[in-house]
């Protein structure tokens, strides 16, 4: 018969783990107070603005405060459903998001696969920080670079097209552009610096697997299939889930500096829409229930994206 734990026995295991943790806590207190920032921002600019999701249940007004607002229920989300307008850029955010993991995605893994097989460790190092170098520029520099190349009298890509007789093309004045302008201008600022994580993950793989693999025949190309991109795997499949997490979150700086009267109509997205309705029409609560629905569905698509991941790969984010 198994032997009851006494009241006395709880107090006193309650006691030993208050003090076990208390003992951590100063053996480990400058790790802890190295992570008070981290934590202080997270709060400060994380948890504490989700209490201004009330506002999308509200008319709210800006001098009645939160308290005073009248509270409307889900008459925001009715309206943004019912809103053609709304409709149309939630189509150009969906598709937008898509080409961007379609075609962005992959493009560090072939970097940093090719990256990896050169020999010449100087040139390696010298190409890397070339191409992970626009990260560190702000969109509105990119913007510019790019707007300076598509230029239709003094750009770049016109006067190639000029060598071969074809007219020049205003690429940001046509809105069948502007999407593949996007989605091209993120893979030059963003692939470099997303080639160092897959960088970081290939020299974690054993050596001794491409000597054996080399004994037995195998090619480079066999190695990269049978050992580069099973090793990188789980890497590939963690990053993926947080691209789900992210996918109506395109970025409102990468999309408004290149938007315009002329391509809006294929080139806005929720984000650029929330600033417009929201900030410059003051339409508060409508954009803050557009927010929240954003929200909301990237928690269901990172949720859905870990459990389908779990079952048939093993790897998830949780």
């Amino acid at each position: 018969m198994a032997s009851k734990i006494q009241p006395s026995d709880r107090i006193q295991h309650r006691f030993a783990s208050k003090s076990e943790f208390w003992g951590m806590v100063r053996k480990y207190k400058a790790l802890y107070l190295l992570s008070i920032p981290g934590i202080l921002y997270f709060i400060i600019f994380k948890y504490v603005p989700l209490l201004g999701s009330a506002m999308a249940f509200q008319n709210y007004n800006l001098f009645k405060g939160f308290w005073g607002s009248d509270w409307v229920g889900l008459e925001h989300f009715k309206r943004m459903f019912a809103y053609d307008e709304f409709i149309t850029i939630f189509k150009n955010t969906l598709l937008i998001g898509l080409y961007d993991l379609v075609f962005a995605f992959p493009f560090p893994i072939i970097m940093a696969l090719l990256l990896n097989e050169m020999r010449i460790v100087l040139y390696k190092r010298v190409l890397q920080t070339i191409v992970y170098m626009p990260h560190f520029l702000s969109w509105v520099i990119i913007g510019g670079i790019a707007i300076g190349i598509l230029s239709p009298s003094t750009g770049v890509v016109n006067e190639i097209l000029s060598w071969f007789g074809l007219e020049p093309i205003y690429f940001l004045g046509e809105e069948s552009y502007i999407r593949s302008i996007l989605i091209g201008s993120g893979i030059w600022k963003d692939s470099g610096w997303g080639t160092i994580i897959y960088l970081a993950a290939l020299a974690g793989i054993n050596p001794e697997l491409y000597e054996s693999a080399v004994m037995d025949g195998a090619n480079r190309w066999r190695q990269t299939l049978a050992i580069t991109l099973p090793s990188i795997f789980p890497t590939i499949i963690i990053l993926f889930l947080l691209q789900i997490g992210n996918f109506l979150d395109f970025g409102f700086e990468r999309v408004y500096v290149f938007l315009n009267s002329l391509n809006a109509d294929k080139g806005e997205i929720l984000d650029t829409y929330i600033y417009r309705a929201g900030l410059l029409e003051k339409q508060y609560s409508y954009t803050t229930a557009i927010g929240l629905f954003k929200s909301v569905v990237g928690l269901l698509l990172i949720m859905l994206g870990n459990t389908l991941s779990k079952k048939t790969t093993g790897d998830s984010l949780y």
